[in-house]
């Protein structure tokens, strides 16, 4: 892709014509609204109200959410049968009481499911009927619950390897290659009227990109119930590069399906290797300075490159927002994320769009005006 000047030219733009001073008090949502969801992702304690001033902001920003957490199995039924759904019921009240969509996060992935799961009453490996059987009750149970309540789910979550070949989870092993269609096809049985996708990370990379094509296309062979492909946006300064993850969207878009931005966030921080851990949960590495350099704050220079590629990224969505369908922020301020602990435990890092007291950065307001030029230029 060639460079873009067009950011940086708008709001050179905006900033001398005073127009940028005139729409201050413009949302995110409201800003968007012609184009894509708005959407965020909520902790345990951001939903019980621990986090002053985040329901609110979230209110005023954003129309859709996910649970980070708490509509994962391991958190909704930690034992077998024994359901914990006040968090859960909790943020989807919010959500109904605000005209906020809401996003099941997740039916099925191989991280943060119980043990229990996969074995049977002697704790040997249990029987694919016993898994199967367990699989249909906790989707009947969720989704049941909440039918009709819930806009779309990720029904599977991160099955493919870097090589775009299908992982050898434990969901693989015990169900066999087709699990991932089961899903889909139980998940469309609880709750006809929910979107249902299948949700990644490092999409832009051409080999896992083919791999989703694959399985794309051996679904709807098959007539699967596949509604889009989410596609995780956890990125950085330095990559990926725009034109991969333009290539990614377009791909998508071929296949028929919408395309969801689901998970997005761009670290400010140094990485070992950025391009070769992706997004796994399970990498736990010692804290180094060197990957933790901006612990008293974000540099201007630093903070000015995340505003660019944000607004990269975000002209990018908005060129394809006939398929693009959502973008979800991985959080809602730089206090909560993910990313201050992954990989490495005690990181301060800056990746949302909120600060750590819940206050806009620069590119809020931006951003903002790029969607309303986008509005002015289609007239």
């Amino acid at each position: 892709m060639k460079a873009i000047p067009f950011c940086a030219l708008l709001l050179s733009s905006l900033l001398t014509s005073g127009l940028y001073a005139q729409e201050q008090n413009s949302s995110l949502q409201q800003a968007y609204s012609k184009h894509f969801m708005i959407g965020t992702a909520l902790s345990a304690g951001q939903i019980q109200g621990k986090e002053p001033g985040t329901l609110e902001l979230v209110k005023q920003q954003f129309n859709a959410v996910t649970a980070e957490n708490v509509m994962k199995w391991e958190i909704i039924e930690p034992v077998e049968g024994q359901f914990n759904f006040a968090a859960a019921d909790a943020m989807i009240a919010y959500a109904e009481a605000n005209n906020i969509k809401v996003i099941g996060h997740v039916l099925l992935w191989h991280e943060q499911t119980p043990d229990w799961v996969f074995l049977d009453d002697k704790g040997q490996t249990a029987s694919k009927e016993l898994v199967l059987s367990r699989l249909k009750n906790h989707i009947n149970a969720v989704m049941g619950r909440y039918k009709g309540r819930i806009h779309g789910w990720d029904a599977v979550n991160e099955a493919l390897n870097e090589d775009g070949t299908l992982r050898q989870s434990k969901w693989y092993k015990a169900l066999g290659e087709d699990y991932i269609a089961t899903v889909f096809e139980l998940a469309h049985q609880a709750d006809p009227k929910a979107q249902l996708y299948y949700n990644d990370f490092n999409l832009f990379k051409p080999e896992k990109r083919g791999g989703v094509l694959k399985l794309v296309a051996a679904l709807k062979a098959k007539n699967v119930p596949i509604y889009g492909i989410g596609e995780q946006g956890h990125y950085s300064l330095d990559y990926p590069k725009l034109q991969d993850v333009e290539d990614s969207i377009v791909a998508f878009k071929n296949t028929g399906l919408k395309v969801v931005i689901t998970e997005l966030d761009i670290s400010a921080l140094p990485f070992p290797e950025p391009e070769k851990i992706g997004a796994d949960i399970s990498l736990n590495m010692k804290l180094k300075q060197e990957f933790n350099p901006y612990a008293d704050g974000l540099p201007k220079a630093v903070s000015d490159q995340l505003t660019q590629k944000y607004l990269h990224l975000f002209e990018l969505f908005l060129r394809h927002s006939d398929a693009v369908e959502r973008v979800t922020l991985w959080g809602v301020n730089d206090n909560q994320t993910w990313r201050n602990n992954w990989p490495m435990k005690g990181r301060t890092d800056y990746p949302l769009l909120f600060d750590r007291k819940n206050q806009p950065k620069e590119v809020v307001q931006q951003l903002i005006q790029l969607a309303q030029s986008a509005d002015k230029t289609k007239k």
